[in-house]
């Protein structure tokens, strides 16, 4: 992928406020179990930073998804992953799907203002039975009049306890599972809405994650994003663009602990030599900027099929699988190297190690990859490749 001009000045403005609105305050935000969501997403969406690949008639740049890929990655560099991944359930998880098929009315009332930082928003499609598994989910709307009735509930909603809008996959009908969906902009203002106390994270722990619970809530049946029943679609297509950011968003973030850690086997010192001077040790980092450089590419090649309006599902789920696994891989072998400071909480590579288990879970899990790259392959029992 050739990167010019118009990308680097965005990658340095990303950069740069990583580096001045982000990351001192890190470990306090991490601490605390939130950061201030509002102000942080104000200041990025005066910079254009939350609607890089967004239409401009609502006040987005209007740019190509390789410039939201050089965001992605830049954001990588934050001191913690629950910043980054709460930036990218706003640009890339519950508004995709309002950019490509909302009407006039939704773009206006809940996509502009998400681009300018002046509404949060969150994703609603998994629930405590139905994780990867979004066929089997049972939210259900169910018509009365002009509105829709909602009944059911989510869980894992990251940004939903300071959020404005929820982007809500519900049953509609009584037909097929891939049917009977349909996407719906909620606010989360609406009678009837309660949340749980904060979820109580393994890792990601400076971003608000909470169960969401419908009883009886009634939207307009206009909040509905395109027609009725085209919401699991429309949904796999939002997953595409979180998989690219996903993967996009570890590539400099793995490089940033294998680089933490050559600088720390440089100065850690066992039986008279640096760590650092260990062939096993300076091999084995090799290796891992190796496999970095490689997800890097696929992720890169994925970015540019998808601008040219190719089918990349297959790519896209590589790309996420391979960022898991690789992630735990790069931490867990980092973390090695920093022996007993290496297991203390507040340790940066610590900390990425507890971060980015979560990519082999979210956005569908490793098996669900492995599924879906099976399915695309024809190897699946049964299925032949066409």
């Amino acid at each position: 992928m050739k990167f010019t001009a118009e990308h680097e000045a965005l990658r340095k403005t990303v950069r740069d406020f990583v580096q001045k609105e982000i990351n001192p305050h890190c470990d306090a935000w991490e601490e605390a179990g939130e950061f201030p969501i509002r102000e942080i997403f104000k200041k990025m969406g005066d910079l254009g930073l939350l609607g890089i690949q967004k239409p401009e008639e609502y006040g987005g740049m209007g740019l190509d998804y390789s410039y939201n890929l050089v965001a992605a990655e830049e954001l990588g560099m934050a001191n913690c992953g629950g910043v980054p991944l709460a930036v990218g359930v706003q640009t890339d998880m519950c508004t995709p799907a309002i950019a490509r098929f909302g009407s006039d009315e939704l773009k206006r009332k809940f996509l502009a203002p998400a681009i300018a930082g002046d509404m949060v928003g969150c994703i609603g499609v998994s629930e405590v039975g139905a994780g990867s598994d979004v066929a089997g989910m049972k939210t259900n709307a169910k018509k009365d009049g002009d509105d829709y009735i909602i009944n059911g509930s989510k869980m894992w909603i990251t940004n939903s306890p300071k959020a404005d809008f929820i982007c809500l996959l519900a049953n509609t009908s009584d037909d097929k599972p891939h049917k009977n969906k349909s996407l719906i902009i909620v606010p989360m203002n609406t009678p009837g809405i309660t949340m749980s106390p904060h979820l109580n994270k393994l890792g990601m722990r400076s971003s608000e994650t909470a169960q969401i619970f419908f009883d009886d809530v009634r939207v307009p049946q206009r909040y509905r994003i395109g027609a009725e029943g085209t919401g699991f679609m429309m949904q796999m297509l939002q997953f595409q663009e979180e998989r690219l950011w996903g993967a996009a968003n570890v590539i400099k973030a793995l490089e940033n602990c294998i680089n933490q850690t050559i600088d720390y086997c440089r100065e850690r010192k066992t039986f008279g030599i640096p760590l650092i001077d260990n062939q096993v040790i300076h091999f084995r980092l090799a290796e891992l900027q190796t496999e970095v450089e490689a997800l890097r590419a696929l992720t890169y090649q994925a970015c540019e099929l998808h601008i040219e309006g190719k089918e990349v599902t297959k790519l896209a789920s590589m790309a996420k699988l391979k960022a898991g696994r690789l992630g735990r891989e790069v931490t867990d072998s980092c973390l090695q190297y920093w022996g007993g400071n290496g297991y203390m909480w507040d340790n940066p590579v610590s900390r990425a190690f507890r971060d980015v288990r979560l990519v082999s879970i979210g956005g569908g899990a490793d098996e669900i990859m492995l599924g879906i790259i099976c399915k695309m392959m024809g190897t699946l029992p049964g299925k032949r490749k066409s």
